[in-house]
Order: structure tokens, then sequence, then C-alpha cells
């Protein structure tokens, strides 16, 4: 145990309990005064942020890129504060501010006894998203995670995630536990925006060579599981509709390789038209066009 993880997670203990302290709807304005700081006083990745909003709208002029970039930062910070707050919350508390329009339709896809894929992105609130997926369906989710540095902090993450019945999964683990949930016909939850290797698939991303990882498309492939993207898109009120999107895995007919290709494109597609919609709720501190 390193005396900056324990230092490091008393500060995020903290911050968890002044977040609770003033709940959730005062938390989400503190969040904006959050935003001041990291764009204006203690720049964040702000180069970052820059470089990829002129890659992915070179068409916007300096100032519309400006105002997304501030917009973003609040967008994350609104998040990280309703994710502190996420353990407090009942689940009818939760369930009056998120929507969830295409409930039945989900439904449908798990009932037909393969698994259920559930492919979402750094949007809006993701983590909201998968807890409140659980609650209305009723279903626990498994969800892929990626382990913070801090081991304290990821095992509160991991924590809030199981907090209504969800259970985490952490990125590398035997492939074959994965599979496992999918055929005991299990949903698994997975990030898919992360930028992929050196060697990684490449597909189109707002029009830019873009690299990704195979991993979900196969095992899609080869448990032939239902994929759905769900997306938990934030509206002006601070209310959630969570909106699904079907890959149709069932209609690619090419060789392995070439239906890789085209799902991890399907995918981008999609999450690009979501961020056009609501270009400031993507995670654009992400270094996704490093290489």
């Amino acid at each position: 145990m390193s005396l900056q993880n324990q230092t490091e997670f008393v500060l995020f203990k903290i911050f968890v309990r002044i977040s609770n302290l003033i709940g959730i709807r005062r938390a989400r304005y503190a969040g904006i005064i959050l935003a001041y700081v990291f764009f204006y006083i203690i720049p964040l990745r702000k180069k970052v942020v820059l470089s990829n909003l002129r890659k992915a709208f070179p068409e916007y002029s300096e100032k519309r890129i400006s105002e997304i970039a501030f917009k973003s930062y609040r967008s994350f910070a609104i998040t990280l504060f309703e994710i502190l707050c996420v353990p407090k919350l009942s689940a009818d508390k939760i369930r009056s501010f998120v929507k969830f329009s295409d409930l039945e339709f989900a439904k449908k896809c798990f009932e037909k006894q393969k698994g259920l894929i559930m492919l979402t992105a750094h949007y809006g609130n993701w983590e909201l998203g998968a807890v409140a997926m659980g609650i209305f369906l009723n279903i626990p989710i498994s969800v892929l995670v990626k382990q913070q540095r801090n081991q304290f902090v990821s095992g509160w993450l991991n924590s809030m995630r199981e907090s209504f019945g969800n259970k985490v999964i952490p990125l590398g683990v035997s492939v074959k536990n994965v599979f496992r949930e999918l055929q005991n016909k299990n949903i698994i939850g997975i990030v898919g925006d992360q930028r992929g290797p050196r060697e990684g698939v490449r597909v189109k991303f707002f029009n830019q060579s873009t690299a990704t990882y195979p991993g979900t498309a196969a095992m899609a492939f080869k448990t032939k599981s239902p994929v759905i993207v769900a997306m938990c898109m934030r509206h002006e009120d601070h209310t959630y509709e969570i909106v699904l999107k079907h890959i149709d895995v069932e209609s690619y007919k090419g060789t392995e390789a070439d239906n890789i290709i085209k799902f991890n494109q399907d995918y981008m597609l999609i999450l690009e038209d979501f961020i056009r919609l609501y270009p400031e709720q993507w995670l654009w501190m992400h270094n996704i066009w490093k290489y």
C-alpha cells in the first residue's frame, strides 16, 4: 500500500462525502465550478481536447471549438459528481430522472437466450447508464472495467458499479470468463471507444484513421450474441435518456477479418452520430488519435 494511494483515497473520500452532503442536484452545479478550474486555471489535457475537436470538426470556428471544449469539461465534471452520489440514491430515484424508451427491444434481445452484448462509450453518463439499465431490466449486467492506478479508488468505483446488482469483470481476466458469461445467457457491458493498439483494427472515425480493438467483434461472432449500442444522453434539465441502436451481426456475410472491420466501423459510425448530436457529452480528453 503506497502512501500516495492512501492519501489520494482519503481526499477522494472527502470529495465523496461533500458531494453526498450537498446532494446530487447541488453537486451538479458544483461540477460547473470544477470545469472552470480545470479548463481555465489548471488546464487538464486541454491541448488534447482542442486538437481532437479540430480534427473532428474542421469546419468549426475556433470560438465554436472552444465552446464545445469547455462544455465537455462541464459535462465530465457533472458526470463525476453524479457518480459519487450513486451509492446514496435509491432505485426509484434513478428511475425518476432516467428514461429508457427502448426497454422492450432490449428485453426481446435478451430473450433470444444467446446472451447479450451491450456496447457503450464515454458519452453522457456511461456509469449511470449501466446502473440504470440493470435496474430497468431487472437483470444484472456484467461490466468490463479497466482498473484504476489507485486500487482504493478502483475498489470504491467497483462497489458503486455493483450497488444495484451489476457485476464487475476486470479487464485482463481470462477471456474464457467473458465467454462463460455469454454462454450462461448473461449480459456483458463494454465501453468500446478506447484507443486500440497501434497495430489494431483500423476504421474511420470523424474521417480519421482510428485504431480499435477486435475483441468485442470476435466475441459477438463466436457466441452469436445480439449486440446493442446503448448511450445514456443527458438533457439540459439533467434528466437522462438511454437510447439503443442495434448492430445486426447476423447480416454480416464476409470473412472473419472483414466482418470484424465492418463491426468496428458500424460501432464507430453510431458513436459519431451520437457525438454530432451532443458533441460536448463525449470524453474528448482521451487521446484517441495518438497514432
